[in-house]
């Protein structure tokens, strides 16, 4: 403990910090605590009792606001390179602090290159550099043809693969169908890495949309479109692969919970599935969304109040392990606002900087458990659990600290992404993010990004 020798023996200047609240999250308990930081080297030194932190050169007390740890989240499309005029690091890295999270794992679309090839991977590590508010790791890419480059991938640092069995809906990324799903489970499964699958099945969506006489504009005929059969179809197969080849599963953005009791099975059986949802499938219904509202587009799509409540209660229970944004941005125009069209608008919500407020409203959870589905599941996922997720001795000091009795009404200041649209704006969430701290350095700061980027990829 470098805290507590002298400066002559420890050999080198070490600046010491200590973080302190009447309220600290550990994995099963809350408590008074001192969080003693090594600011040099970005990493806790020891948990000390609240009131004896120990020799330190800079106390940071936070009276009674929460100090969790700092929250990862794994699905995040920041669409660089090559579409940074919807996103960016530098953009969606700011408001991924403004959220309270520390760590962000980036999808392998909508960017151009996708991450499907080691190129396209050292591709955007090139664009991230120097940009970043937060530190990044980057998923690869599975699609039809490229099971070649998935050893390669996982050579290079990807922490999994992700890929769509439906039309990602834009180009770069492709499909992967049943044919090369096949194929490329035996390889991932060699890796140890998962295979996180945005689980709609084509077949299903298009014997719909075939038979579908819509109107445009109706939300009620675009959840139509996307029924929950198109979920559980695709779940049921993959539980089948991954009970065949040992294959570790994510499912991403579960929205049906129809699907919930073939997972809860899953789980008993011992198979190696893990499932998220997102903030707006707990905190907004169906029942809600005006017709053209084109905001709210996203797919799988926003589905009943009887549903939501029925994914609260799998988010209480563990049987979803996570929550993640899926924040996927696009430039005003793409979400159709003038002609309220859903067929045509993008399919995606962002809220990358209001997860933290919106899970809390929505489940009113332990601290305990947010600390689980924001921070730790997240870490275990992305292969960050022996370093991030936690608030421990020899992990990194990401820390971020949290006002729940606090509210505020959603306004566009609070986004802090490239384009202030997302359904929130005037929403009433419990829940205010104080500070985020990457590496004991302070990133945000009650509405304020100190200092220059300090984000940096994790390489394990």
């Amino acid at each position: 403990d470098r805290a507590g020798l002298p400066r002559c023996i420890v050999g080198t200047l070490v600046s010491v910090a200590a973080y302190i609240s009447r309220r600290v999250v550990f994995p099963n308990a809350v408590r008074p605590a001192a969080i003693v930081v090594d600011t040099d080297s970005g990493t806790i030194l020891r948990i000390a009792e609240h009131d004896a932190p120990g020799r330190v050169d800079n106390t940071h007390d936070h009276g009674d606001h929460v100090i969790l740890p700092g929250l990862i989240d794994p699905h995040v499309h920041l669409n660089e390179p090559g579409r940074t005029e919807w996103e960016g690091f530098r953009t969606g890295t700011r408001a991924a602090a403004a959220g309270g999270i520390t760590t962000v794992i980036d999808m392998p679309l909508n960017c151009l290159p996708p991450t499907t090839t080691v190129a396209g991977l050292e591709a955007k590590r090139a664009a991230a550099a120097t940009q970043s508010t937060v530190d990044w790791r980057a998923w690869g890419g599975a699609e039809n043809g490229n099971q070649r480059h998935l050893a390669g991938l996982a050579a290079a640092g990807v922490p999994g693969y992700k890929c769509f069995l439906v039309d990602p809906g834009c180009e770069g990324l492709g499909i992967l169908d049943r044919v090369n799903l096949r194929a490329a489970m035996p390889i991932i499964a060699t890796t140890g890495l998962p295979l996180l699958v945005h689980a709609e099945d084509p077949f299903v969506i298009a014997q719909v949309q075939s038979a579908a006489n819509t109107d445009p504009r109706r939300y009620a005929d675009y959840l139509r479109s996307r029924p929950d059969a198109a979920e559980t179809v695709a779940i049921a197969h993959l539980i089948e692969l991954c009970r065949e080849f040992g294959t570790r599963v994510h499912i991403v953005h579960l929205a049906t919970a129809e699907a919930l009791p073939m997972l809860r099975a899953a789980r008993v059986e011992g198979l190696p599935i893990t499932v998220e949802t997102c903030p707006h499938y707990l905190h907004f219904a169906a029942e809600d969304i005006a017709d053209g509202a084109t905001l709210l587009k996203c797919a799988p799509p926003i589905r009943s109040r009887a549903n939501r409540d029925l994914l609260r209660a799998a988010v209480a229970d563990g049987t979803i392990d996570l929550v993640a944004s899926d924040h996927s941005p696009c430039p005003p125009a793409m979400k159709n606002a003038a002609t309220g069209r859903f067929d045509t608008a993008w399919g995606g919500i962002a809220s990358l900087s209001l997860g933290l407020p919106i899970v809390w409203t929505a489940l009113g959870p332990s601290l305990n458990d947010v600390a689980r589905l924001m921070s730790s599941a997240p870490a275990a996922l992305a292969g960050l659990g022996a370093r991030k997720g936690r608030i421990a001795a020899g992990f990194d000091s990401d820390l971020v600290v949290f006002a729940p009795e606090q509210s505020f009404v959603v306004a566009p200041r609070h986004l802090h992404f490239r384009h202030a649209i997302s359904p929130y704006p005037c929403e009433r969430l419990q829940g205010v993010v104080r500070e985020t701290i990457v590496r004991g350095v302070t990133v945000y700061r009650d509405g304020v990004f100190p200092g220059e980027p300090v984000g940096r990829e994790v390489r394990i």
